[in-house]
């Protein structure tokens, strides 16, 4: 998506709720500044505004102590401001107003980084890619959603992949994807541990303090992080091309994630 050596140029898009956020924003941001991936990041743009949430207000303030442009809308006052009418009814205007507010750039790759807002008019606008927690025809949803049905199903294994952003959630082709077990001797105690309640109950107390659940989250943060730094530096390389996805298979990046995950552990 880029020609000789001129970096790959991003567009981040994220709400900023937690540290999940931030890990992959400074994932992105290490690979950058070690000269593993030729890309600069042009903007983030966040659906929060300072003093809306303590996640969001400590992921705003990274990205500007990075000396990045953030750029905000809030969805809660843009919501309120047209009357509090159900959200769907207003997701192509707040698109059209995100639009306005980024006319400016012009990036090559936008990147949905636990952006938590469908984007019906930006996905057409940009080349925009989504991080989600499983594999390609695994669980959809939020991150906590996923991990639940995980255990509802007593998966074997689970991963992440890398997709195309569509009006459909969760339902663009698949870029990239990474795959870990969730079996052996470290799991078995913490599946016997909840083998004997339905997941329902479990959801209720200890909820995600769970053991099970905590590992599965763990688990994939830290390959999450480098499978998103690696699937941009295949895209900036030229090896990956986001207009082909679906006219290819996606390509499994397991082995490179597993290599810089043990080089470079993300504390999760």
């Amino acid at each position: 998506m880029t020609t000789s050596n001129r970096p790959l140029l991003l567009g981040w898009f994220s709400t900023g709720r937690g540290e999940g956020s931030r890990g992959l924003l400074l994932a992105a941001l290490d690979a950058i500044g070690s000269g593993r991936l030729n890309a600069r990041i042009e903007f983030v743009f966040t659906n929060r505004e300072k003093g809306q949430a303590e996640g969001s207000d400590q992921f705003i303030s990274l990205v500007k102590s990075r000396g990045m442009p953030v750029v905000n809308l809030s969805s809660q006052q843009f919501r309120r401001a047209h009357g509090n009418v159900p959200w769907e009814d207003l997701r192509d205007a707040y698109d059209r107003e995100a639009m306005k507010r980024l006319e400016q750039y012009r990036p090559d790759l936008v990147v949905n980084a636990g952006y938590m807002l469908i984007a019906p008019l930006l996905c057409r606008r940009y080349n925009m890619v989504n991080l989600h927690p499983a594999l390609p025809g695994g669980p959809k949803g939020t991150w906590q959603q996923v991990i639940w049905e995980l255990i509802a199903r007593y998966a074997d294994e689970t991963g992440a992949m890398v997709h195309v952003v569509t009006e459909a959630v969760d339902e663009g082709p698949a870029l990239t994807y990474c795959r870990f077990s969730l079996r052996g001797p470290s799991w078995a105690p913490l599946w016997a541990e909840a083998a004997d309640r339905p997941v329902p109950d479990l959801m209720k107390a200890p909820g995600q303090d769970l053991p099970l659940f905590k590992a599965i989250r763990h688990a994939g943060l830290v390959r999450e992080r480098p499978l998103l730094v690696e699937t941009l530096r295949a895209v900036a390389d030229g090896r990956l091309d986001v207009t082909k996805a679906g006219a290819r298979r996606p390509l499994e990046l397991t082995h490179e994630v597993e290599a810089v995950a043990k080089a470079r552990p993300y504390s999760a």
